[in-house]
């Protein structure tokens, strides 16, 4: 939140495929500081971590939607472009990473810092394609406007923008949500320590995530209002995600240490898949109306601005995990979700007032000469 917040803002002024250079850089660093037992060392990691992350939800996005414009591409291709990117990037290659993992940390016996290793391998391996194939584009290119200028510069453009504001609280509910969900799921389908695949589970949780990005692909090759169908999801996900609070009063929990996963567990489980779908369908719909109210030229600050109430959520709920029940949480999380529902419900809204409002003005525009 600290400093990745910071320097994800840079992209807007030094260059996006710096940035995204700079991403590179700062998560090989923060792999090779896992061979190091030193707190203090491991500490910077988490650093260069923290900063990478920023850059990873930020410039690569940004660059993309600049260079996609720039080149004059049919603006429908974004929409295929996301989709793909969910369903290749966070789905088949999530999994297939998680199963390479495992053959090197545990078949092959080199350790749990080998993964880490593998991945600043990929890593150099697409920092050398970022440099030698990718343009640099900006946002902001005036000469004056130093860090606090773009921060105020964004700042303005939620204030005056309800658009902005709304897909900004929407994101962070939404991934708020999503965040706490990833830290929960283990203890509430093992609530008594029961012997559930973890691997197997997180497989399927990838697996029902492209097919998620799969039904948005084919949601937007069909040119349906993001904003319409968005709303279905949220409520959708408000559902699954309130599952294990009815399940706790329906079905009675298993007194047994150990064992396999119970009844009320397996329900969850069918929750928590449908729930990972909806995360599916989310990332290329959010990212396809970022594209659409989010200005060319704060864009990577404005999306990083998204990213403080996210990061502060996550870390008041890390923090207080223990104090309530899991099911409390859980509920929590389901209001969120339901508040995502109400505020995607103004955005479109507003977005279809807006846009009423700019097809007057350019037909009041056209008749002017007209008039005598």
């Amino acid at each position: 939140m600290l400093f990745g917040t910071i320097v994800g803002s840079l992209a807007d002024k030094q260059g996006r495929k710096r940035a995204c250079i700079t991403y590179c850089i700062s998560y090989i660093l923060s792999c090779i500081t896992k061979h190091s037992p030193e707190y203090r060392i491991l500490m910077i990691g988490r650093i260069l971590g923290g900063i990478a992350t920023s850059l990873l939800f930020s410039a690569f996005e940004s660059w993309l939607v600049a260079e996609h414009n720039k080149r004059g591409f049919d603006p429908q291709w974004l929409s295929i472009t996301f989709s793909k990117a969910i369903f290749l990037g966070n789905g088949l290659v999530a999994i297939v990473s998680g199963l390479f993992a495992n053959l090197l940390a545990e078949n092959l016996g080199f350790g749990p810092v080998a993964p880490f290793d593998a991945a600043a391998c990929f890593l150099a391996i697409g920092m050398a394609i970022i440099m030698s194939s990718w343009s640099e584009n900006y946002g902001d290119t005036s000469e004056s406007k130093d860090l606090m200028a773009q921060f105020k510069v964004a700042a303005k453009a939620i204030a005056s923008d309800e658009k902005i504001a709304l897909l900004g609280a929407i994101q962070s509910l939404f991934e708020g949500s999503m965040y706490t969900f990833v830290f929960l799921w283990t203890p509430a389908l093992s609530p008594n320590e029961e012997d559930i695949p973890h691997g197997f589970i997180f497989a399927t949780f990838m697996l029902s995530s492209m097919l998620g990005s799969s039904i948005a692909s084919r949601l937007l090759a069909r040119k349906l209002k993001v904003e319409g169908y968005m709303q279905i999801v949220f409520s959708i996900s408000a559902v699954t995600l309130v599952l294990p609070v009815v399940t706790n009063f329906l079905v009675p929990p298993s007194s047994v240490k150990g064992g396999s996963i119970s009844f009320g567990g397996c329900l969850q489980l069918l929750g928590f898949c449908t729930f990972e779908a909806c995360v599916g369908i989310f990332w290329p719909s959010i990212m396809k109306m970022r594209s659409q109210y989010i200005p060319e030229e704060a864009r990577s600050t404005i999306m990083n601005f998204f990213r403080i109430p996210l990061n502060l959520f996550v870390c008041v709920v890390l923090y207080n995990v223990n104090a309530f029940p899991i099911t409390v949480m859980f509920g929590m999380c389901s209001i969120f979700l339901f508040m995502a529902v109400i505020l995607q419900r103004r955005l479109m809204v507003v977005s279809d007032l807006h846009k009423s409002s700019t097809k007057a003005q350019e037909m009041i525009g056209e008749d002017e000469p007209l008039n005598p």
